[in-house]
């Protein structure tokens, strides 16, 4: 399941949702308009796992979340619980962010 969030509300998609993964990103943002089409390829693809795709520029909420500092972060959330963070524009370390979260 794919959403791009709409409003400051991360924290409640966390809250609820038992594994969300999350691509933070801005417009001008080069390396996130490249990761955005892989992401929503892996949102397709991985059951049981919430992708959201979080402007970091125009919700800072969101983006506390996860302490964002860099352009595309992936942070993983397990039951409300920050999990691991990383930034990259490499499909094998998401890949790996991804299997970290949903590891038993």
């Amino acid at each position: 399941m794919l959403q791009e969030l709409e409003k400051d509300n991360l924290a409640e998609i966390v809250a609820v949702e038992p594994m969300v993964v999350v691509q933070y990103s801005a417009g001008w943002c080069g390396n996130c308009r490249i990761m955005k089409p892989k992401f929503k390829k892996m949102a397709s693809e991985v059951e049981n796992v919430t992708f959201v795709i979080a402007d970091a520029e125009n919700f800072p909420e969101s983006r506390k979340l996860a302490k964002v500092d860099n352009l595309p972060t992936f942070a993983a959330f397990r039951n409300g619980t920050l999990l691991n963070q990383v930034q990259t524009n490499k499909v094998e370390v998401l890949t790996d962010l991804i299997n970290e979260v949903t590891r038993n």
